[in-house]
This record gives structure tokens, sequence and C-alpha cells, in this order.
């Protein structure tokens, strides 16, 4: 087949999903294109060595990258961050009529940020049927920044349009099904497909001395927090939840984040000497500090929207054959009872995770070992790479009305056209 992509982010930036999704397509005989922009995240600004312009287009045996210019969504302000959508919907579509020309199928990556651009470009090529790969459903973060509800609305439309005009949805979580469908997508069109991480990063290892110097601090219990301090996250509960069992074990948070002043007042607050922080490190760091400590922690708010989130620190601590402590409603909490991966326990409620923080400090290393094993096969089997490329494959013939016989994309049968 002849595969466009559209997403907001590719390597070099952090975007393993469609970066290897690219190269995995490629790899199994499909021309593929991908349209895009030029790296600038996290930080908001384009990387050193890169210049925004027009002509830029770098190809591979069967794969092809297009980036076009688009404004910085570095500010945190609902303003500055839709003038970089509205950007990128603009290049991309001015780009689009000419790259994208003759593909057979569309594979949006689904995000907020490519809402406008995946309305724009699916408008402007027609009938080409699309495959969107749903990641996050608008919410109001601003809510009460003047204006913001003008732009959830305009957001909210554009995402009615691309879900009544896909050809199949694919959606991250189970429960962000419901929301989609709400949304206006026909649910006939609907399917799962659970996200992968990077995969040749995020891989059982053994700690280093270095790696246990800096997680490890006496012989007691470690849960480990991983990435993000921020809003989404509400890691007061897990500061609260630590300081009640100062002398049963200890939380390492590795990270930063917007919320990482008040996490750290808290600590200092409640006299947690059992908190630790550590800065943001190399995602390449990450497994073995990952094997260093004995539990990674996953927290989500109580919040409507967030019960149909699976965040990627999951998948990279299922991968990793990390037991998993989450603090978070929904899919997320499901996926690791389901897996038998580790506890879980309602989300910001501090005394029912200090609880399961206990719990875990009793639970015997062998017993932990085997729940790594357990939520490693769980990804192997529902959330690996190849597991997910296949799902997207068979979407993407389906939508360009092609039959896939049973067991044809792993055996590598061409589908037949209807």
């Amino acid at each position: 087949m002849r595969i466009g992509i559209l997403s907001y982010h590719f390597p070099p930036e952090p975007a393993f999903i469609p970066g290897s999704l690219a190269e995995a397509l490629a790899a199994r005989g499909h021309e593929v294109r991908v349209l895009t922009g030029f790296p600038d995240y996290p930080g908001g600004h384009v990387y050193p060595g890169w210049r925004q312009r027009w002509h830029h287009e770098t190809h591979s045996e069967r794969l092809s990258v297009k980036r076009v210019p688009r404004l910085s969504g570095g500010s945190a302000s609902t303003g500055a961050r839709m003038a970089s959508y509205l950007s990128f919907a603009g290049s991309a579509s001015f780009a689009a009529r000419r790259f994208l020309a003759g593909v057979d199928a569309l594979y949006v990556f689904q995000l907020p940020a490519t809402t406008f651009a995946a309305a724009a470009v699916l408008r402007l090529l027609g009938r080409v049927p699309a495959v969107l790969h749903v990641q996050d459903v608008w919410t109001r973060d601003g809510a009460d920044e003047p204006g913001e509800g003008r732009w959830a609305a305009r957001m909210g439309s554009a995402m009615t349009r691309i879900y009544r005009a896909a050809a199949r949805i694919a959606v991250a979580a189970p429960s962000m099904r419901d929301l989609v469908i709400a949304a206006g997508a026909d649910p006939a069109r609907v399917r799962l497909v659970l996200n992968w991480t990077d995969e040749r990063i995020f891989h059982p290892a053994t700690p280093g001395v270095a790696a246990r110097q800096l997680v490890r601090r006496d012989g007691r219990c470690v849960v480990m927090h991983a990435g993000t301090i921020g809003a989404r996250q509400g890691l007061e509960t897990a500061v609260r939840a630590a300081a009640a069992l100062d002398r049963t074990m200890d939380l390492v948070l590795v990270g930063s984040g917007a919320a990482e002043r008040r996490v750290r007042g808290l600590a200092a607050e409640l006299g947690a000497e059992n908190v630790r922080f550590v800065e943001r490190r190399s995602p390449v760091d990450m497994p073995e500090l990952y094997a260093a400590a004995d539990y990674q922690l996953v927290m989500l708010r109580d919040l409507p929207e967030l019960r149909g989130t699976v965040p990627g620190k999951l998948q990279a601590a299922l991968s990793c054959a990390a037991p998993v402590i989450a603090s978070a409603g929904g899919d997320t909490a499901e996926l690791v009872e389901r897996a038998r991966a580790g506890l879980s326990c309602p989300p910001e409620d501090w005394a029912a995770l200090a609880d399961r923080f206990w719990l875990a400090a009793t639970i015997p290393p062998p017993t932990r070992a085997e729940m790594g094993r357990r939520g490693r096969a769980a990804y192997l089997r529902e959330m690996s790479l190849p597991a997910g490329v296949d799902q997207i494959e068979r979407l993407l013939h389906e939508a360009a009305g092609r039959v896939v016989e049973p067991g044809a994309i792993r055996e590598g049968i061409s589908p037949r056209t209807t």
C-alpha cells in the first residue's frame, strides 16, 4: 500500500508511536509518506541544528518525511497552543495535496494538536480513507482562561467532523471508545489498539552500581514515579501516603514538571524524609533505574477524562518487567489488575495508597519478580510493537477496502481488493 501518516510530532522528538509505526510499515513493504512539523518538543524551541523552512524532505527506502513550519507550541496559554495547532493545519494542508497525492489510506496520530490539521487534510484529500489513532480527547485544561470556552467549542466541532469522516478509528484505551462514540464516531468503525512503548529502550535490565546508588538509600522498599510531575498526576497524594510510612518505604520521584515546586513544598511541610527527588534523566537511563527500584508508581487524578487514559509510563514499566502500583481509576487500574502485574487503589485517596505502599513493602522479592514477569507477558501479548502494527495495518487495509484473510498480516499475504 501507499500509506500517508499525519503527526504533529515525529522523531527525533519522543514520538515513538508514529515513528516506529512508519519504520515498521516500510519494513513490511509499504510506501510510507510522513507529514509532520519541525522538532520542538518538549521545550517549545526548534532543536539545535534544525531550521524551519518549506522545502524540507528526507527519503530512505520506502519512507519519506516532509516537515512543514508551524508556530511554537511551547507556551502554556490556550491561545498560544491554538495558534500552533492552526499554523500546523495551514502548513499541512498546503503541502498535503502534492505530498500525499495517490496514497491508498491516511493514518492520523490523533492528538488535540492534530485535530485542525486532520480536518483540513481530510477535506482536501477528498476520498482518501483515514484511520485515526486517538490518543487523547479535548480536555478543558484552561477552563478558567478567557476565551477557552470558544476554543473548546471549535475543537469539539472539528473532532466531531473527523470522527464522522474516518473510515476506521483506533482508540488507545478501552473507555476512550465511549468518548469518541459520544463525540460522533460510528461504533462499528471503532477498535481498541493499545499503545506500545519504545522497545529499543524499555526492556528488562540489570541495575548498575550508579543506578543503585541513585535510587536506593538503605534496605527499604523503593517505589519510584518516573515522568511528569504535573496537574494530571496528583503526586501530592503519593507524598502524603509516603509520609505516613516514613520508616517502611522510600518514594523516589524522577522527573520534573509544573507541579514540582508544590509537591516539593508539601514533602518539606510534612517532614517526609523518605521522599526524594531526582532530576529528569535520559530515557536510556530509565530501565536500569526501574530495575534498581522495587515498584513503579502510576498516578492519575480522579477526573472523568483520565479514566479512559493509559499513561505511557505503564507500558514502559510492563515492558521492563517492573511491578506496578497504580493509583488511578478506569482503564489503568483495570489493566494492572487483569495482568496481575501489581497493586492498585482508587485515585486521590492517600490513605488507600498508603495501605498499598505498606502491602507492597511486605511482599517478598520473588513474588514481586513474578508480578513483573506477568506484566511483561501481558505487554508482549497485548501492547507490543508487533501486535500494534498488526492491528493498525489491518485497519489500513480495511479502510482502503481490502479483504484481509485470517493470518494474512503476519504471513505477509497480500490482501484482496474489494
